[in-house]
């Protein structure tokens, strides 16, 4: 284990060796002569991290998509091209994503300055956290990231563990002090009073947490749970599951992306969404219903809402993922 004190060169020096590039001067000649990317769908203010970020993300986790495939490289590739081609900045991926850093490392570098970039670690105690980072930051081609996250908090003991002497939150604060991280978050879709519950023992700047039409029929939903807290907080929040992995457009479910993406983005304190995507066509749909996204009225959500009545059981698989 690198000591904290020498972390940030070493960290630096690693992923120039490993990803050939030039580390942070590299990152400083970017800065004075950026690769521009279009702003080309409507943006929010994420929080209280004070940064816009587009209302809809790339996600990384998926059963289909070729981000998760070792043998779908160029297929990831021409998503992710396509992404920063169609005005996505914000990119959510995590350490047991498989190939998921891999694929963003090899494209997103000559861009770093003008992305969001987002992981995450499932380890709960401080030292492994810290191994997990150093290796999400070599395969992402990276010496910083914008959000590190703690990774489907779940259970009572986890939020325990976690927030010990030596618990992975040291590793977030340590992170942060030594600037290889910007910002903290927290993420989450089986229970809501565990994110809540992290939510009061530490000051995150955001939380990842499912927000579909479906939540309001669970009997322990996300949305009336945690985002007043967060709001309260001046949380950032980014919604997931938002189609419940093509869940909702099962018969007697939603219409279409427009439905589920509305809903979502239309909850009080959601600041952005992610969906991950499974081809190249089908990211351009989701591009699509996020550059028309209108604030739904409360008639439209309740008609939304009782188009789900049918279908949320199956539709919130989710929930029981250890």
């Amino acid at each position: 284990m690198v000591g904290k004190t020498t972390r940030r060169n070493f960290l630096m020096t690693s992923v120039a060796a490993a990803g050939g590039i030039v580390g942070a001067n590299a990152l400083e000649k970017d800065t004075s002569n950026p690769t521009k990317l279009p702003a080309l769908m409507p943006e929010r203010v994420l929080g209280r991290t004070g940064v816009k970020v587009p209302i809809f993300g790339l996600g990384g986790a998926s059963a289909k998509t070729p981000l998760d495939k070792q043998d779908r490289e160029r297929d990831a590739v021409d998503i992710i091209e396509k992404a920063l081609e169609l005005g996505i900045r914000y990119f959510d991926t995590a350490a047991s994503y498989g190939t998921n850093e891999d694929y963003l490392g090899k494209v997103l570098p000559s861009y770093r300055q003008n992305v969001f970039l987002a992981t995450k670690t499932g380890k709960r105690d401080r030292d492994e956290a810290w191994r997990e980072l150093e290796s999400s930051l070599k395969r992402l081609n990276t010496d910083y990231l914008d959000l590190w996250q703690l990774h489907h908090v779940s259970y009572a003991e986890e939020i325990d563990t976690l927030f010990s002497s030596s618990g992975a939150i040291k590793a977030l604060e340590e992170a942060m002090q030594q600037k290889i991280v910007r910002f903290v978050g927290i993420t989450g879709h089986r229970d809501p009073q565990i994110i809540a519950e992290g939510l009061r023992r530490f000051q995150f700047h955001t939380t990842l947490i499912p927000i579909n039409a479906v939540d309001k029929h669970h009997s322990h939903p996300f949305i009336p749970v945690v985002l007043p807290l967060a709001q309260q907080q001046n949380l950032g929040v980014i919604a997931m599951k938002v189609p419940a992995y093509g869940k909702l457009f099962q018969p007697g479910g939603l219409k279409n992306i427009q439905q589920a993406l509305g809903y979502s983005l239309s909850q009080p304190g959601v600041h952005s969404c992610i969906i991950s995507a499974d081809s190249v066509q089908q990211l351009e749909e989701n591009v699509k219903a996020a550059r028309s996204f209108q604030p739904l009225t409360s008639n439209q959500l309740a008609a939304i809402e009782q188009r789900t009545a049918s279908i949320w059981k199956d539709s919130t698989f989710y929930r029981s993922w250890d």
